[in-house]
């Protein structure tokens, strides 16, 4: 089937087809059940934790680690960059 490339464009099926992935436009109703049964056992990010128990070791920090001024991190000593204003620079944070 030939295409006319100079007959005037709608915009909205331009923009449709963009959000559709170039597939066609769904109305929702044919949400597959399946699908909705398995996103029902996820747990969206910021749901109220304050009954979990957090078991977490903390490591205090080693002689041979530092904390760099612009990222906060702890870093081992090899990661160091240099001094500004007598505070340590990550390599991550100098590049």
């Amino acid at each position: 089937m030939a295409q006319d490339y100079d007959s005037p464009k709608d915009k909205n099926d331009d923009a449709v087809a963009a959000l559709a992935g170039g597939a066609e436009a769904h109305d929702g109703s044919d949400v597959d059940d399946d699908e909705t049964a398995i996103a029902e056992n996820f747990e969206l990010p910021g749901a109220d934790l304050s009954s979990e128990d957090a078991s977490v070791t903390v490591i205090p920090m080693q002689g041979d680690e530092f904390v760099c001024s612009e990222c906060f991190l702890v870093k081992h000593r090899s990661q160091l960059a240099f001094m500004r204003d007598g505070q340590p620079v990550c390599k991550e944070c100098a590049a």
